[in-house]
């Protein structure tokens, strides 16, 4: 039994790697967008340690940058880490009954989109050293590269530092350009959400909103229409008889 333990634990850290390699070059330029919002290396550091959410952390340090309230960056930061919630009751039915709970506690803690996929595909049931082992790897790459990027952003003159920090933005156009090829509806989704977030910020009344409030606007209002007019089908799954 502990030579198996030992073996899943391994496999997670072998499985953990490239995903932190990834998370390591994510995170640094999510550290430009932290330094831009007056944040220390360690405080940096700590936050993604305990948070570990490109879109979650990069909505907060830009809400904080813009002088945003308390409430406004709780709300956000619930929002765009919401699929978490889902993600974490997936995966805890791949638990065997017995597990207990304070394990599965600690797997949701860390439960990003990359982690969940590698722990997800694994046959039968799941057991919490394989996640350990990739969180092993996973999280101290990414708090460690948002450390490195605010400390590149302290170090770099202001234009270089404005110039990395274009490349978040390259991130998630690279997150929302696959889904919007496979889905003309997602695709529409994101021009309406770009004209609308331009507008705004331009329509009187409208404008005078802080631009974080805007942002929760128009998240619940594009994201709960979709919903409605366009559900996500369900895949059925033909039963083996």
């Amino acid at each position: 039994m502990k030579n198996m333990n030992t073996k899943v634990f391994a496999e997670g850290i072998r499985d953990g790697i490239p995903i932190g390699l990834g998370y390591l070059a994510v995170s640094f330029s999510l550290g430009i967008a932290a330094k831009s919002a007056g944040f220390t290396p360690l405080q940096g550091f700590i936050i993604s340690f305990l948070e570990n959410a490109s879109a979650g952390e990069y909505v907060a340090f830009t809400l904080i940058a813009a002088g945003a309230s308390y409430f406004e960056v709780f709300l956000m930061t619930l929002i765009a880490n919401a699929r978490y919630l889902l993600m974490s009751c997936a995966l805890s039915q791949r638990f065997s009954p017995d597990t207990p709970f304070i394990h599965r506690l600690f797997i949701a803690f860390d439960l990003t989109d990359e982690l969940f996929g590698i722990a997800i595909a694994r046959p039968g049931y799941l057991s919490p050293l394989y996640s350990y082992g990739a969180f092993l790897v996973a999280l101290p790459c990414w708090a460690g590269g948002t450390m490195l990027g605010i400390l590149a952003g302290n170090l770099l003159p202001a234009s270089i530092a404005n110039a990395l920090s274009v490349s978040l933005f390259g991130m998630f156009i690279a997150i929302i350009i696959p889904p919007a090829k496979k889905d003309k509806i997602v695709a529409v989704l994101i021009v309406i959400s770009f004209a609308l977030s331009y507008l705004s910020g331009v329509i009187p009344f409208i404008r005078d909103i802080s631009s974080g409030t805007r942002t929760i606007i128009l998240t619940l209002l594009i994201s709960g229409t979709a919903a409605i007019l366009f559900p996500v089908k369900e895949e059925k799954t033909e039963e083996k008889s």
